[in-house]
């Protein structure tokens, strides 16, 4: 259990001796009595907060001084922010990292890596996906994602210096065009991506805040994960999460976590929706609207973060190192392999790519 996922309202935890002590109080309206459970410390890696929990001072001072970090959401699993713990001791590799963002051709050739991995890795989903089905929709929408990474490449215009720090970017310069092309393959990915599901839940293109539906609304609790993960590698490499490279800087936006999560997205978050609806995991009765938003219930997201965890800890052969790998150590190799592209240790950034 490398990252612990505390979700019951109401909840003290609190530190005894190396280990958590969470303290889960009755709820008379779902019938959930008094409950204890002890986690020990030696098996997280990190925290997640859903809501209204307390972590007691202790708690909190025994898990920054063991190096794990805490994210605190919402009830309902929006990010909120992170507590880390002290900062890496290799100030060389930051130095590095913010050359390499000041850099235009550098930042560039970083953002163009992490498009294309992206776009590989969504058309390869959709082709493993449409090997049975052989739907003319998803065969389209391959070809349409193929067409714009074949152009990824083609973006080699010298960005301008006053270029890389631009938010949002200017769509006529390089890194406007790269976001541009994303973007196409996006629609593209998003358009055909009810017909990946059995139940598609009124799916009718990716919107974020809120989420309208069901599916938009797993997607977005995913991302929101793979986000805590990525932020979580990155600490630990000792790069810094707020300068990134196809992201522009942003106060408060932990930018090279979005851009290292790109590549994993279609690999770890839509597959995982995929599969917890098309196994009937979840259903109707796992999600609640307010308003205009669709979020899941607390059953919902439990069910949920146990088909995430799975995923994570799901095994693979690595694309680059060819070696048996789990998925949540391949984000941390990513995370490397930048920060070796970062020093010039290898020539290049290779994104994650799925075979």
């Amino acid at each position: 259990m490398p990252t612990v996922y505390l979700t019951e309202q109401g909840s003290t935890v609190r530190r005894d001796g190396e280990t958590l002590l969470v303290q889960i109080p009755e709820d008379k309206t779902t019938g959930r009595s008094k409950q204890s459970v002890q986690i020990p410390l030696i098996k997280v890696d990190q925290v997640v907060v859903h809501g209204n929990i307390t972590l007691t001072a202790p708690a909190v001072e025994m898990l920054l001084s063991r190096g794990i970090g805490i994210s605190y959401c919402s009830a309902y699993g929006q990010f909120r922010g992170r507590l880390e713990a002290a900062e890496s001791r290799n100030g060389l590799l930051r130095v590095a990292q913010y050359a390499g963002q000041a850099d235009p051709a550098r930042r560039l050739a970083l953002a163009q890596a992490m498009v294309a991995g992206k776009l590989h890795n969504q058309r390869t989903l959709l082709l493993r996906a449409n090997r049975k089905r052989d739907l003319p929709d998803l065969a389209r929408a391959a070809e349409s994602i193929g067409a714009a990474l074949g152009q990824v490449g083609a973006v080699n215009e010298p960005v301008l210096p006053d270029d890389v720090l631009a938010e949002p970017q200017p769509p006529d310069n390089p890194l406007g065009r790269l976001m541009g092309l994303e973007g196409t393959a996006a629609a593209a990915y998003f358009g055909a991506f009810p017909h990946l599901l059995h139940n598609a839940f009124g799916f009718a293109g990716r919107v974020r805040r809120p989420p309208t539906d069901p599916v938009n609304a797993l997607l977005s609790y995913g991302y929101t994960l793979l986000m805590h993960q990525v932020r979580s590698a990155i600490h630990t490499v000792g790069l810094d999460p707020y300068v990134g490279f196809l992201h522009a800087g942003r106060y408060g936006r932990p930018s090279l976590a979005l851009d290292l999560m790109e590549e994993f997205r279609p690999v770890l978050v839509d597959s995982v929706v995929m599969r917890a609806i098309n196994t009937n995991v979840l259903g109707d009765q796992h999600f609640r609207r307010e308003a205009e938003a669709v979020w899941l219930t607390q059953s919902g997201r439990k069910l949920f973060l146990a088909q995430w965890e799975q995923r994570l800890t799901s095994e693979i052969r690595h694309p680059i190192f060819d070696y048996t790998v789990a998925y949540r150590r391949c984000l941390e190799l990513q995370v490397r392999l930048l920060a070796k592209a970062l020093t010039g240790d290898i020539p290049a950034y290779p994104p994650f790519k799925v075979r």
